[in-house]
């Protein structure tokens, strides 16, 4: 258990808050792992029937991965056993037994967004911020479960675009691409339907929606691709740790390719 994430029963939903607003809720490896216990770990005894995923402070829901912890990276092992712990952590969200909403406000980047995309349902205000800026920040890379995840929600070409311009995606766009189902006018209106959506989505037959996240997810899975070659070159490269201090430092990356 963290501090850097908190859980809440409020009625009939699980209320899941990442809780470190100095870092704009940025995540460490503890809260990923607590938020995968919090979704193996969720009851199917009715007591529970909805989550809810938001951050505190006011400016983010989650902006990526700290990291500070990728300085501990040595070798090709260290990455390939990060991205399956991420891997590991998105399946945990989608196979959560209960339907699973993000109320989205502020930024939504990196793994954040990826947590976001795993959920069942995405709602924002208007001052979302969405993408993956890895090409611009630490030239690593998505791994091919995450890219699935992300084409199946707004495309293969939208997914392409935003990771090769490494801009963000604001609330307007992110809800005509079908990323989010609402969008709400400020957070403390995000919360509201956050409420009222937990409990709508509680009152619908429980194994029905449990089915169909399952099989959807199992669709997915049937198509999953080997990629521990890719995920090496990014990590273990040159630009990565080049590009790691200079976002540390503050300073712009003058990529290699190497």
């Amino acid at each position: 258990m963290t501090s850097d994430i908190s859980s809440e029963q409020r009625g009939t939903a699980l209320w899941v808050q990442f809780n470190r607003p100095e870092a704009r809720n940025a995540m460490t490896f503890a809260m990923y792992k607590e938020l995968a216990r919090l979704c193996d770990e969720m009851p199917t005894d009715g007591s529970i029937r909805a989550m809810v995923v938001s951050g505190v402070g006011g400016k983010a829901f989650a902006a990526g991965t700290d990291m500070t912890q990728f300085r501990a990276f040595e070798t090709a092992q260290d990455a390939l056993d990060y991205e399956a712990e991420i891997d590991r952590v998105l399946t945990a969200v989608e196979r959560c037994p209960v339907p699973t909403v993000a109320a989205i406000h502020g930024a939504c980047t990196g793994g954040g967004a990826s947590i976001a995309a795993a959920c069942d349902v995405r709602i924002a205000s208007e001052t979302l911020k969405f993408g993956f800026p890895i090409a611009r920040t630490l030239g690593n890379c998505l791994n091919a479960g995450n890219l699935a995840r992300l084409s199946e929600l707004m495309g293969a070409g939208r997914v392409r675009e935003l990771i090769f311009t490494a801009r963000l995606m604001g609330a307007k766009e992110a809800k005509e691409a079908g990323l989010v189902s609402e969008i709400l006018p400020d957070e403390d209106a995000l919360m509201a339907r956050a409420d009222e959506l937990a409990d709508h989505l509680a009152s619908m037959a429980p194994l029905t929606l449990r089915a169909t996240k399952e099989a959807m997810r199992r669709n997915r899975a049937a198509l999953a691709a080997e990629d521990s070659d890719l995920i090496t070159m990014c990590y273990m490269s040159r630009d990565f740790k080049h590009g790691l201090e200079a976002f540390l430092n503050k300073t712009k990356p003058e990529w290699s390719g190497t």
